[in-house]
């Protein structure tokens, strides 16, 4: 008997994250590359990986379709009008280019759109008809669940919470705006708060394990060294949960959503980054004492989240 499958892929900063979804969503095959740095690579290696899934797969496994989520202002016909953050892929007709390479249905959209899909209907937020789903990886994706349905807007632009502007006299952000909200909240925003807080002397310790190279440190270094006691390392984690409370208290002011999901791939760090975001966030939204709590919690199909959105969404249009 044929098992009907769907593939999805998650296009990050890094690395694409592909996945092969069983009928129930379950993953059955999962597959990563590192994200190639122009337009014509980022179609070959998306047409690569979706066949080494395929090789994966039993020979009775029926593929439905292919979602592709995708970083960006991505509209209805899976067409890149602006990515930030993938190098040379602005105006990419991605849609049209992956239907004339395939021989399955295609669907593209925002990855963290679909990450919002995929938690919507199998994880953190499951049963939850107003939700938030934000993906912290390169930069800030946002996912809006209202009223049980996924608000992508005029255009499917919807959810680009990583460029709200939180500090206008802030450092320059790779979209051309000043102080955006994933230049502070983001892995990349971590690495940032983390440079500072070395040339203000706060990372002595990591430091010297860096050989003194500054622009070296990584944000892991930051979440090791702030799991293993480091008080450079914590403090840095304090301002980064600051920063990202703010955002996250602004946009519940906005949507007045049941719960907060943080996905993608920064929240491998877990508990510490909600441990980071406690002290500030309830405290930012308007009338706190007032109001419901509103619950922070990790995505429950983790860094995945967008690949099985970009399957699930496959699955609809089959």
């Amino acid at each position: 008997m044929n098992q009907k499958v769907a593939l999805g892929i998650d296009v990050g900063g890094t690395k694409f994250l592909g996945v092969a979804v069983g009928e129930k969503g379950e993953v059955l095959v999962e597959c990563r590359k590192p994200t190639p740095d122009n337009p014509k690579s980022i179609l070959e290696a998306l047409t690569e990986i979706l066949f080494e899934i395929r090789a994966q797969l039993p020979s009775t496994a029926l593929i439905e379709g292919v979602g592709v989520g995708i970083p960006g202002l991505i509209d209805f016909r899976g067409n890149v009008h602006y990515a930030p953050n993938l190098n040379g892929c602005n105006g990419l007709e991605l849609g049209f280019e992956l239907k004339s390479r395939l021989d399955f249905p295609v669907v593209i959209d925002n990855d963290a759109t679909c990450a919002a899909v995929a938690e919507h209907l199998l994880g953190a937020a499951k049963n939850c008809n107003d939700a938030l789903v934000f993906t912290l990886g390169t930069g800030i994706g946002g996912g809006i669940i209202a009223g049980g349905k996924v608000v992508r807007g005029a255009e499917g632009f919807a959810g680009e919470v990583g460029h709200m502007a939180v500090d206008p006299d802030g450092p320059l952000c790779p979209c051309g705006k000043k102080g955006c909200w994933e230049l502070y909240a983001s892995g990349s925003g971590l690495r940032y708060l983390a440079i500072q807080a070395g040339e203000e002397g706060h990372l002595k310790n990591i430091l010297h394990h860096k050989g003194g190279k500054l622009f070296d440190i990584r944000g892991e270094d930051i979440t090791e060294a702030a799991l293993t006691g480091d008080i450079g390392a914590q403090t840095v984690m304090e301002r980064f949960g600051r920063w990202l409370a703010l955002g996250m208290a602004n946009l519940a002011c906005v949507f007045d959503p049941k719960l907060i999901v943080l996905g993608g791939g920064l929240v491998q760090a877990g508990d510490l980054i909600l441990a980071s975001v406690a002290p500030f966030f309830d405290q930012m939204v308007e009338g706190w004492r007032y109001r419901p709590t509103i619950p922070v919690v990790l995505a429950e199909l983790g860094e995945a989240a967008g690949a099985v959105g970009a399957a699930l969404l496959a699955k609809e249009i089959a």
